[in-house]
């Protein structure tokens, strides 16, 4: 079942900024992997499907809600983080977290306590005198204490160590076997790969690519055949290089990393 929505959505802002027809859906258990450089449109999707933008045409919706004219309900129902996170910084870490509490009506079920002790944040400090890391986990927390179904999460490691982008991936993990539905916008291949069941890529306001990790992996794998002066040598060069012997032939099938599939679609261009 499909969860969240996206149909035909277009914002122009001029100049060929913004973003074109843009279609793919979320199913429910799944985590969608959403690929770009900066200025791509990520955000701007995004935004769309919190209610924060009004779409030009198209439509988004999640749960069967329109994103827009039901933004209260459809917020509701989400965990947020967005690219650039904004706090009030005279707030300690624990009187933010308090008012999201609040703000979501949630109470002892809350999983604020395992979700600090799983990111090593201690929240009593002011914000403002965390660094970005501390401020990301307190992100995080803030999106997760609710327990929410669906999961939107714009660059959500953004700041943190390896060692935390690594517990990150293991709670997506986790929420996933919990029939969770995340769309995770990431500059991390490795995380994406790690995670992600689907994936689309945008360019220039424009999707131009959204299927599962693994036929994208299948669409871009290459094979070539060697052939080595005799059947021994080409034994041996199968064994160490794991091939397929065929007498004095070899076939070696390669397997490009998501990184190297995102580069064949954009050419090594940028993104300004």
């Amino acid at each position: 079942m499909s969860v969240i929505k996206i149909e035909n959505l277009v914002r122009d802002y001029g100049g060929g900024k913004g973003i074109f027809d843009i279609s793919f859906r979320v199913n429910q258990g799944e985590a969608f992997g959403f690929l770009g450089p900066n200025g791509a449109g990520k955000t701007t999707t995004i935004r769309h499907l919190m209610g924060f933008l009004k779409p030009k045409s198209g439509k988004c919706t999640i749960h069967g809600l329109d994103c827009w004219n039901e933004r209260e309900k459809v917020q509701a129902r989400l965990g947020y983080i967005p690219g650039e996170t904004s706090f009030f910084d005279d707030m300690s870490g624990t009187e933010f977290l308090k008012f999201i509490a609040e703000y979501r009506k949630i109470g002892p079920q809350s999983r604020m306590d395992e979700l600090l002790e799983r990111f090593e944040l201690d929240p009593k400090s002011k914000i403002k005198k965390m660094s970005k890391g501390m401020k990301q986990k307190l992100g995080i927390v803030a999106a997760f204490m609710h327990d929410p179904d669906i999961l939107i999460l714009d660059e959500p490691t953004s700041g943190l160590d390896p060692l935390m982008q690594s517990r990150f991936v293991s709670l997506i993990a986790e929420e996933k076997e919990h029939g969770k539905t995340v769309l995770m916008s990431s500059h991390m291949f490795e995380e994406v790969e790690r995670t992600c069941d689907r994936i689309g890529i945008i360019r220039k306001g424009r999707m131009i690519a959204v299927d599962s990790a693994a036929a994208l992996h299948e669409r871009h794998t290459r094979s070539y055949t060697v052939t080595l002066e005799n059947e021994a040598v080409a034994k041996a060069f199968a064994a160490d290089f794991g091939g397929i012997c065929n007498g004095e032939n070899v076939t070696v099938t390669a397997k490009q990393s998501l990184e190297e599939i995102f580069m064949n679609y954009y050419g090594g261009e940028q993104n300004d």
